[in-house]
């Protein structure tokens, strides 16, 4: 219109946009300028999340926004979305293998496994990683220089006491799960082992998609000086993860929530 001199109605026209669109002034909310922060400071905390994982963030913290308005704010500041992980084989197979063990319930199928990382100093250290897998709460994660199978066994026995004894635990075939005083302790307590085949470690989905989460989300942004310091810092990685997390599984929502959710925001 300025350039060429001609009529609104005659450049709307031109460019195939309604008058009515032309003229409508833009409404910006009066808490705008709060939540953009809030997005920016949460993005910034959680650098691996997406905008979707950010708006379940903001309604735990009595926010009242969807996520068409996180994603607008989001692009706006040129915030990026964490790439997709890769599409992953099914757990259960249709030979009626083992391997068809689907959890069920709460305490039904645990899984149990290994992550590999050092301090500061070159040193070796190993985290134990210990799931549910129907609610998705990490249930212990133990770091110690060296874990063998009598602190595996110590670390279980504390878990039984707190939450019960599950009905079946599944493991790959490493030495510390394997051991014969393992099995015969599993077995008296009337607990099923389910080891998956060597060299398929997709046969345990849900503890080595759990154990990636913890590597991107923590311990690729993280120097540990001590096993004191790697301790603390993880246990509050946890109980963020089990209470304040939001889970895509769970329609986003954490697996351990603080608060009762409302019976309208708490369908699957």
């Amino acid at each position: 219109m300025e350039n060429l001199n001609v009529s609104e109605r005659r450049a709307c026209k031109v460019l195939e946009q309604p008058r009515s669109t032309q003229r409508r002034k833009e409404k910006v909310k009066p808490d705008e300028d709060l939540l953009r922060e809030a997005i920016v400071k949460l993005a910034c905390e959680y650098g691996r999340y997406g905008y979707r994982r950010i708006t379940a963030l903001l309604n735990s913290d009595s926010w009242r926004v969807n996520h068409k308005r996180v994603e607008r704010i989001w692009r706006e500041e040129g915030l990026k979305v964490p790439k997709r992980q890769p599409k992953r084989r099914r757990l259960w197979l249709n030979d009626g293998s083992v391997l068809r063990l689907k959890p069920l319930y709460r305490n039904h199928v645990w899984s149990y496994g290994f992550v590999h990382e050092r301090t500061s100093d070159g040193r070796a250290m190993r985290i134990l990683n210990i799931i549910d897998e129907y609610t998705r709460e990490c249930l212990a994660i133990h770091i110690e220089r060296k874990i063998e199978s009598p602190d595996v066994l110590y670390k279980l026995s504390e878990l039984f006491i707190e939450h019960g004894i599950p009905e079946n635990i599944r493991s790959d075939n490493g030495s510390e799960f394997t051991a014969d005083s393992i099995r015969r302790w599993l077995f008296r307590l009337g607990i099923n082992t389910a080891f998956i085949e060597p060299g398929s470690p997709w046969e345990n989905g849900y503890i080595e998609s759990f154990n990636g989460k913890f590597r991107d989300e923590l311990l690729n942004g993280e120097i540990f000086d001590t096993i004191l310091e790697a301790k603390v810092i993880t246990e509050q990685w946890r109980q963020h993860y089990n209470k304040k997390r939001p889970h895509s599984s769970l329609n986003f929502r954490p697996p351990v929530p603080e608060v009762i959710i409302p019976h309208q925001y708490a369908r699957a």
